[in-house]
C-alpha cells in the first residue's frame, strides 16, 4: 500500500538575511515527498513540470525510493517558478515573482499503479485539484491529510469548504485558522474547523511549534530553538510529509501516533530551515533524525 503525495515540483529563487539563491528545486511535493521517504518506502508523487526541469533532480527523487510515474513532464513548457524575499524576522516575506507556467492548467493524472493508495497527502493546490485527485482514486485512502492557505480562502472558499468534508486531517497555520473561522482564540477556531469535516486539525505556529486537535483532546509540540534559520521555505511541507510518513510507517491511525508524527514532522522541518531549499533534507541519516527527535523530547520532558 502506498503513500501518494500531490503538490508542486517547481523552481524557487529565495533571498533571506543569510543570502540568496538562483533557481533551485522547490515545491510542496518535493519537500513533502522527500520528508516522507525517510519513514515509508512506498512514496509516490503526482505533479507536473516543464521540460526545463533537470533529469538529475528527478533522479534524486528516485534515489530516495520515490515513484515518479505520476510526475508529468510537459514538452515545450516551463515549470512553475516562485521567487520571494524574507524579512529579518523570517516570519514574513514578499513574493517577487509567481510564474504559474505548467501549473496554470494542471490536471492531476493518477496512474493505475497509484490506485493502491492508502495514505494521501494533498499539498497546497487549488481545492478543485485536490478534490479531483480524491475522486480519481478508486478506493478512499485510510488517511487523507490536506494542506491549504489563505489564498484559497480568499478566492475559492466554497470549493475549499467542500473539500474539507472529504478529508481526515487539515494542516494550516494560526493566521489561516483565524481567517477560516473568524475566531481569534485558536481553541475556538479548532472547534469550528472540526465541525467542517476533518477529524483532526494541526495548527502550525512557526517558531512557536504546532498544535494537534481532535474533538476532545489537544497536544502541543515546541519548535526546535535554532541559532540560525537560513530559509523557512518548504518547512511546512516538510513537516506534513514527515507527519504522514510516520503514520504510514506506524500503520495505525490514533491520536497517540499522531502526537508522535507531530514530533517527527517537526524534527524534519527543523533540518529543512538550516539550509536553502531542500538541500539539508536530501541527505539525512537515520541517526541524525533520531537524535533530533530526542532533542525534541528533551525540550518538554519533565516530572512533577
Amino acid at each position: 500500500m502506498s503513500l501518494v503525495v500531490i503538490g508542486t515540483v517547481a523552481f524557487d529563487a529565495i533571498e533571506t538575511p543569510f543570502g540568496k539563491t538562483d533557481k533551485i528545486i522547490g515545491g510542496s511535493a518535493t519537500y513533502a515527498g522527500l520528508s516522507a521517504s525517510y519513514f515509508y518506502d512506498k512514496v509516490k508523487i503526482v505533479a507536473v513540470v516543464g521540460d526545463d526541469f533537470p533529469q538529475t533532480d528527478i533522479a534524486d527523487f528516485n534515489s530516495h525510493g520515490i515513484d515518479t510515474e505520476g510526475l508529468r513532464v510537459k514538452k515545450g513548457e516551463k515549470s512553475f517558478f516562485w521567487s520571494g524575499k524574507y524579512h529579518n524576522d523570517m516570519n514574513s516575506r514578499d513574493t517577487l515573482v509567481t510564474d504559474l507556467n505548467v501549473l496554470a492548467d494542471f490536471d492531476p493524472i493518477v496512474p493505475e499503479s497509484y490506485q493502491d493508495c492508502e495514505y494521501l497527502m494533498l499539498g497546497n493546490l487549488s481545492p478543485q485539484v485536490q478534490q479531483t485527485v480524491i475522486k480519481r482514486l478508486k478506493n478512499r485512502p485510510k488517511l487523507i491529510v490536506m494542506d491549504t492557505m489563505n489564498f484559497w480562502m480568499n478566492i475559492a472558499l466554497d470549493e475549499l469548504l467542500e473539500t474539507l468534508k472529504l478529508i481526515d486531517v487539515l494542516t494550516i497555520n494560526d493566521e489561516e485558522a483565524r481567517q477560516l473561522t473568524g475566531e481569534y482564540s485558536l481553541v475556538k477556531a479548532a472547534r469550528k474547523i472540526l465541525t467542517m469535516g476533518p477529524k483532526y486539525l494541526i495548527i502550525k505556529k512557526g517558531e512557536h511549534g504546532a498544535l494537534l486537535f481532535d474533538e476532545h483532546t489537544v497536544f502541543a509540540t515546541p519548535a526546535m530553538p535554532l541559532a540560525e534559520v537560513f530559509d523557512p521555505t518548504g518547512a511546512g511541507d516538510t513537516f506534513a510529509g514527515g507527519f504522514i510518513g510516520y503514520l504510514a510507517k506506524a500503520g495505525t491511525i490514533s491520536f497517540n501516533n499522531m502526537k508522535n508524527g507531530l514530533i517527527y514532522g517537526s524534527a524534519l522541518a527543523s533540518f529543512c530551515v538550516e539550509r536553502f531549499g531542500p538541500e539539508k533534507i536530501k541527505n539525512l541519516t537515520e541517526e541524525e533524525i533520531n537524535e533530533r527527535v530526542q532533542q525534541f523530547v528533551a525540550l518538554s520532558k519533565f516530572e512533577i
